[in-house]
């Protein structure tokens, strides 16, 4: 006796696609690491700034107290989506245990945090299909001379984003940078290291106070300084994890395929501050 089975597109519910994708991409990506994080719903996100405080003035009793304004602007971001689409065979689809689901999901979601880590530390280039980053922004800039060799370019990003209202939170550099980072001692004839661990998190490194995460997204001889309330990244709530077998019915291969709609928004961008070596 025949049995007819019919193949349609299967789609993941949003809290399956969460455990797969948006956890991955989360711990993955340094951006989402760094910066402030939203999800939501809608088509478009806003942020309200406040470019100019309104005027207090001494006044004396009994006298009109004058009125002034409070100017007001606006931060936003559409959404641009990144997909991802992998091959797998009907076998590890069909495998239910937890480690399949895994393979396939961590697979598609490391290569989502490196797009949106070098979108996010980038810059938008003729590629209009990806956010701007932060090389699009007007940022505040410390010159570190020829090599990285003490804390003052640091020290002084840290005041600069003071002076523009914010903290800076994190540092990001790439690879090559942090391990140049790792060999300078804080001043001359200092035996004490620039990068200094973190207590309450070993494997992590701090400068000034302020823990540093590494990036092959940042380009070399570059350091950010990043307040987490002048950067964010935004993603929408309908992520989608697809399984199709139809595309491959002959050779009993399955399809499985990952989209997110990601936005960056920068209220801030003069509290964030780029750290440049002298080329």
């Amino acid at each position: 006796m025949a049995t007819l089975t019919t193949n349609a597109n299967k789609a993941f519910l949003p809290e399956e696609a969460g455990a797969l994708i948006i956890k991955p991409v989360e711990e993955a990506s340094a951006a989402i690491a760094v910066a402030s994080n939203v999800s939501t719903g809608a088509n478009f996100f806003r942020i309200p700034t406040v470019n100019t405080d309104p005027a207090a003035a001494w006044t004396g009793e009994g006298e009109e107290i004058d009125i002034s304004d409070m100017t007001l602007g606006e931060a936003s971001t559409g959404f641009n989506k990144i997909a991802g689409l992998t091959i797998i065979s009907v076998e590890l689809a069909e495998d239910a245990t937890p480690e399949a689901a895994t393979m396939v999901g961590n697979g598609l979601a490391r290569d989502i945090a490196r797009k949106v880590d070098s979108a996010f530390f980038g810059a938008q280039g003729t590629d209009t299909n990806q956010p701007k980053g932060l090389e699009d922004q007007t940022t505040g800039t410390v010159d570190a001379g020829t090599a990285f060799t003490g804390i003052d370019p640091f020290t002084e990003a840290q005041f600069q984003a003071e002076a523009q209202g914010s903290t800076i939170t994190a540092w990001v550099a790439n690879p090559a940078d942090a391990l140049a980072l790792a060999k300078v001692k804080e001043g001359t004839g200092s035996n004490r290291n620039l990068l200094q661990p973190d207590p309450t998190a070993p494997s992590r490194r701090i400068v000034n106070g302020i823990p540093l995460t590494v990036s092959t997204a940042v380009t070399p001889g570059t350091v950010w300084g990043i307040p987490a309330d002048a950067a964010y990244v935004v993603i929408r709530k309908n992520v989608t994890l697809d399984v199709d077998r139809s595309a491959f019915f002959t050779s009993d291969l399955v399809a499985v395929k990952s989209t997110m709609r990601v936005g960056f928004v920068f209220p801030q961008p003069l509290a964030i501050q780029k750290i440049s070596l002298t080329v």
